[in-house]
């Protein structure tokens, strides 16, 4: 066990007090050390783990330290004491928010690996599209119709028929207004050319853009195909979901706590209507806030000029008061966004202690990773809620033609429409900031989620696509200098509230006149 415990230690970057490891090497249960030294760290968001990290961490100790079996439990207890960490362990079962793939009795949560313990070198970004396209080339091959499918390297000089998976390395139009796309496999590269006079086709090949995993179905030889069908991975939702339990989930983003914009009242009026009587709210088990929950410190060039509150502190402070008038009933989750306390690179890790210290103090909020995937369980029904804030919108929005033509930032909601026929959430190397993963990159759908929630446009907007619902978020921030100088008005103070027993959604409307205008 021993060396198995360094292995995660130095995988991890972490470094721990000579006690604190003896402490865990103690463990009879490998996995129970694993998941209390990875669940310390997201816990507090520290490398160094030390006995006053612990001590200030109690609460979070109480709640590991009393689901280990009684022999560890007993062990752990006492070793804490000689620490100096007292714990009063809680005979109740409690809820580690803070594990992956942990099961509650009522959801689970498959937070992003945000880990950077390296760095950074082009051999990782290279390992990150491998990773990519394995995932890719798995869901992929589920498709029934990709007859005759070979690996790139293996097609020979003789026409056939042919069907390949491969990633979008180059993109051209010819004169004669054809398609040319240059995709690779692990095992080589090939031209495909999609004809123009095929307009169906051409409409498809037309939205593909760079790095994007695809299947072409065609005729050719090793130097060139001509593609007769396309297929992205996409996604699908064959039966709805519907629980037995008459309950509801409800979506918020965008608050921008601390900005001078912020519309205080309107979200007052909706923690009003959430602790009130009426039969909707007392409906409500779950409120997921996707990202920009404040306005953020440095954010732009000239930002102190449109603050409110003007450090990040302040700002969370704010946040805490609100989310405190949430009833202790209701779970919610949050992720950040790029106005947060934390790196802009995704996946995004959870919200630091150091900035938000109020946060950690409310037991109903679960802190995760944007992005996260959150299973909703009843009996053996999952309901799937892929969180997402949603950086890569704009760039889906100003390459893809349709949507710069029909401006889709009034439409957002058509913008995320893609992420799911890719799988993938932000699949164009430049579309934002990331981290790359060799091992598996966190940005790929793997599961078909039945709601897929964004925010970052300030633009309530819905739709359904094959079966998933689309949610994109509302905002709390009246019109910014920003949003009027390029033409975006937000649609601000909307909650969109989902019944998971009838799958019916109403939006509410929480807008104080005093300080929404709106243009219609």
């Amino acid at each position: 066990m021993h060396e198995e415990l360094l292995h995660l230690i130095r995988e991890k970057g972490l470094l721990l007090e000579r006690e604190i490891f003896e402490l865990l090497n103690s463990f009879d249960n490998l996995q129970a050390a694993k998941d209390f030294l990875e669940g310390i760290e997201r816990y507090s968001g520290q490398k160094m783990i030390t006995r006053s990290l612990l001590h200030n961490n109690s609460s979070y100790i109480q709640q590991v330290v009393s689901k280990l079996p009684g022999k560890d439990k007993a062990m752990v207890e006492h070793t804490f004491v000689n620490l100096g960490v007292h714990l009063e362990i809680r005979k109740e079962q409690v809820v580690v928010p803070y594990s992956s793939n942990l099961k509650a009795n009522k959801y689970q949560i498959f937070t992003a690996d945000t880990k950077t313990d390296k760095k950074l070198a082009v051999s990782d970004f290279v390992g990150n599209l491998r990773a990519r396209y394995s995932q890719m080339q798995r869901i992929l091959m589920q498709r029934p119709d990709l007859t005759n499918l070979m690996s790139i390297g293996k097609i020979s000089s003789n026409r056939q028929q042919v069907s390949v998976i491969g990633m979008v390395r180059e993109k051209r139009i010819t004169k004669n207004k054809n398609i040319v796309l240059l995709i690779e496999d692990l095992t080589g590269e090939i031209q495909a050319l999609v004809r123009a006079d095929k307009e169906e086709l051409a409409t498809i090949a037309g939205e593909i853009q760079l790095d994007d995993v695809i299947a072409i179905k065609g005729s050719g030889n090793r130097d060139l195909i001509f593609a007769q069908e396309v297929y992205f991975p996409d996604a699908f939702i064959h039966e709805k979901i519907k629980f037995e339990e008459d309950m509801c989930i409800a979506f918020l983003s965008d608050l921008h706590c601390g900005s001078d914009r912020h519309l205080g009242k309107s979200l007052q009026n909706f923690l009003d209507w959430i602790q009130s009587d009426d039969p909707l709210a007392a409906k409500v088990q779950y409120i997921f806030f996707v990202g920009d929950n404040v306005d953020g410190v440095g954010i732009f060039p000239g930002q102190e000029s449109v603050l409110k509150l003007k450090s990040m502190k302040e700002q969370y402070a704010l946040l805490a008061s609100y989310l405190r008038q949430i009833p202790k009933r209701i779970t919610m989750f949050m992720c950040p966004g790029q106005h947060d306390a934390v790196r802009v690179a995704e996946p995004q890790p959870i919200i630091a202690k150091h900035y938000a210290p109020e946060l950690y103090e409310i037991e109903n909020l679960v802190l995760v990773t944007n992005p996260t995937l959150i299973k909703l369980l009843e009996a053996e029904k999952e309901f799937k809620v892929l969180m997402y804030h949603g950086a890569s919108i704009h760039t889906f929005i100003s390459e893809i033609q349709e949507l710069r033509l029909m401006k889709a930032h009034k439409t957002p909601a058509k913008a995320v429409r893609h992420m799911l026929k890719r799988r993938h959430l932000a699949p164009t190397h430049s579309s934002v900031v990331y981290i790359p993963s060799p091992e598996k990159d966190p940005l790929v759908i793997t599961e078909v989620p039945d709601v897929l929630c964004t925010g970052e446009v300030h633009r309530l907007d819905i739709e359904n696509y094959n079966g998933v619902l689309i949610v994109t978020g509302s905002c709390w921030q009246a019109q910014t200098p920003f949003e009027e100088k390029v033409g975006n008005i937000p649609d601000p103070a909307k909650v969109p509230v989902l019944n998971l027993k009838t799958r019916e959604l109403r939006v509410l409307d929480f807008g104080d006149v005093s300080e929404v205008q709106r243009e219609n």
